[in-house]
């Protein structure tokens, strides 16, 4: 019984994180993005979101898959699911370092 309701709470936070991705890829809604977050207001209305955006999208999603797999992983337990647990979980890692530091050197 607690699988399940583990299960369905990682299907949840999957859930969101998609919709939030969505959104970002979309380009509407909360800029969920450091260098915007920590802005003064005054560069927030001169900075180019179009970058943060779709780095903040391609992170969620990488989040969403994670809990996919996880969700997945609780419900079949095969043992071999936390590898791409792990995977995605090192993917979203490195792919917010990486993308800062080349939007920061542009």
């Amino acid at each position: 019984m607690t699988e399940i309701v583990c299960a369905m709470i990682c299907g949840i936070l999957a859930l969101i994180a998609l919709v939030i991705s969505v959104r970002s890829f979309k380009e509407k809604g909360f800029l969920f993005n450091n260098a915007y977050i920590w802005a003064s207001k005054q560069e927030r209305e001169q900075m180019n979101k179009k970058p943060h955006y779709r780095q903040s999208a391609i992170a969620f999603a990488l989040i969403a898959a994670m809990f996919v797999c996880l969700g997945t992983e609780i419900v079949l337990n095969t043992g071999w699911l936390w590898i791409g647990v792990g995977a995605s979980c090192i993917a979203v890692l490195v792919y917010a370092i990486a993308s800062s530091i080349k939007n920061e050197l542009k």
